[in-house]
């Protein structure tokens, strides 16, 4: 069976290894041609795997590239790009994709995040095969992991969804060489579909109940990063716990600062904030950005 594959940063470069051990028939590897690509790069490279690194897959010498490799079966790992429709009427079997979230619930592209920020307690992996629609394909195979209290999205993916990933291509290329890859509709009744995480989302609102601030700061880290306001700039906020307070403070105030943390004011409770980021910064220790910034106990973020 004849395998392209396309992917980026470290996920593409570890699928792209899997399949090299179990010997499977890769015919070329499509990747960008910036930093994100390096790791697939060097490694098809070494491997004598035709390699092609277009500026977008809609470039015509994508086309031109499948039609001479003349696939069986595209592998999407990892893939922000859009694929045009075109290349996935080429591979005589079909495309399928990596997606990390239990479809149909959190289609789009920041999948892991909603999970965490609407406060899931299980999502998972789906390979799906590709269509037109966004994350809207046929499901092939899905896999589940509990999400922890206390996960973040970085904590979830790297820890999890990650290596959860890789077994669910593998899995599934197997699936498809022995021809019992299921095609499983979608129920699109039961579709979520959320924005790209972003600032545009990212921003604390401090009179939300407590919980919902917690599993925003969660779903925020480590990209794009909960922000709030302080001296008119923005501050984002890492590695957090969910604390009770039990003095009344209005949400937003700094109840303590302590060795190596902030202690946030929230509606029924209080976030323990262990890093923080100002503009124009890297992360530091709670503490010392208070230290730096002249934040003391009782001045409240966003006012």
């Amino acid at each position: 069976m004849r395998i392209v594959l396309v992917g980026q940063g470290p996920f593409g470069k570890e699928v792209l290894e899997a399949l090299i051990k179990k010997r499977e028939d890769i015919v070329g590897v499509f990747c960008p041609k910036d930093k994100r690509g390096e790791a697939m790069k060097a490694l098809a490279e070494s491997s004598d795997i035709a390699l092609f690194q277009p500026t977008y897959m809609k470039d015509p010498e994508v086309l031109e590239a499948y039609l001479r490799l003349s696939p069986d079966l595209v592998v999407l790992a990892f893939v922000t790009d859009i694929l045009p429709e075109s290349l996935l009427d080429i591979p005589s079997i079909g495309t399928i994709c990596y997606h990390p979230s239990l479809l149909p619930k959190h289609r789009g592209s920041s999948g892991i995040n909603w999970a965490v920020i609407q406060g899931d307690t299980r999502t998972g992996v789906t390979i799906l095969w590709s269509e037109k629609g966004i994350d809207t394909g046929p499901i092939l195979l899905q896999k589940e992991v509990d999400i922890g209290p206390d996960d973040t999205t970085g904590s979830l993916y790297f820890n999890r969804l990650f290596p959860l990933g890789i077994d669910a291509i593998t899995e599934s290329v197997d699936l498809v060489k022995s021809g019992k890859a299921p095609r499983i509709p979608q129920d699109n009744s039961l579709a979520t579909y959320e924005p790209p995480c972003d600032d545009k989302v990212a921003s604390v609102d401090w009179t939300k109940p407590g919980r919902e601030v917690y599993n925003l700061v969660r779903g925020c880290d480590p990209q794009p990063g909960a922000y709030s306001t302080y001296k008119d700039r923005k501050v984002r906020f890492y590695k957090v716990e969910f604390l009770p307070l039990k003095e009344q403070r209005p949400p937003g105030e700094i109840a303590t600062i302590n060795k190596g943390e902030v202690t946030v004011a929230l509606s029924g409770g209080a976030l323990k904030v262990l890093k923080i980021k100002g503009e124009g910064g890297g992360k530091m220790d709670a503490d010392e950005f208070a230290e730096s910034t002249g934040l003391k106990v009782g001045m409240r973020f966003g006012y």
